[in-house]
C-alpha cells in the first residue's frame, strides 16, 4: 500500500513523464510503457471506422488513444481509453468528468487479466454502457455491457454498437488487419 499523498486530476494535467502512459487510480499514478505498433494499428483502425460512422450520423464524438476521462473524485481516478465514444460533443479543457458511452481497450502482451478486468469494472461502474476488450493475439474481443452480460466476438464475428452507437458494426477481422 502506498503512503504517498494522493494526486489530483488537476495535478495530473501538469505532470510530464516523457515516453510513458499515465493514468490515475484512486489518487495513485499508474505508469506504463507506451504500447507497441500492433496495438497502435488496431486502435487506429477502430478509431477511424467508428469516427467515420459517428461523424456521418451526427451521433457524438470519438476520442483517440489515451484520452483521459475523470471517472471519480476524492480520490481522483482518470482513465484513458484506447478508443472512446461519447454522445456528448462538449469538449473540455483537461479531463472530461464523464464516462464515455462506449470504450474499447486493445490488449497488449504485457496486460494482466486482473488489471484489465478492474479497468472494465471502473468504466462500467462510472456509467459506460459498452466496453469492447480487443485481443489481437487471440483474434477475439470480449464485449462487456452495463447490464452485466458478457459475450465473445470471434475473428470472423462483428463488433456491434448495439443501442449505444445504433447502426454501427464492423468485422473484427477488419479491425485486426
Amino acid at each position: 500500500m502506498s503512503t504517498a499523498s494522493p494526486i489530483t486530476a488537476a495535478e495530473l494535467e501538469h505532470l510530464y513523464l516523457p515516453d510513458k502512459q499515465v493514468e490515475l487510480v484512486r489518487g495513485q499514478l499508474l505508469v506504463r510503457e507506451p504500447p507497441g505498433t500492433w496495438h497502435g494499428r488496431v486502435s487506429a483502425r477502430l478509431t477511424t471506422l467508428l469516427d467515420t460512422f459517428v461523424e456521418q450520423h451526427g451521433l457524438g464524438a470519438v476520442f483517440a488513444q489515451d484520452t483521459g476521462f475523470k471517472l471519480a473524485a476524492d480520490p481522483d481516478t482518470v482513465r484513458g481509453a484506447d478508443v472512446a465514444f461519447a454522445r456528448s460533443q462538449e469538449l473540455h479543457r483537461g479531463f472530461a468528468e464523464l464516462a464515455p458511452d462506449l470504450v474499447a481497450e486493445v490488449l497488449s502482451p504485457d496486460d494482466r487479466p486482473a488489471e484489465v478486468l478492474a479497468k472494465v469494472a471502473e468504466w462500467l461502474g462510472a456509467g459506460t454502457s459498452l466496453v469492447w476488450v480487443i485481443d489481437p493475439q487471440r483474434t477475439e474481443a470480449l464485449v462487456y455491457r452495463a447490464d452485466g452480460s458478457v459475450s465473445v466476438v470471434q475473428q470472423d464475428g462483428t463488433l456491434d454498437g448495439e443501442a449505444v452507437v445504433p447502426g454501427f458494426s464492423c468485422a473484427l477481422r477488419e479491425v485486426l488487419r
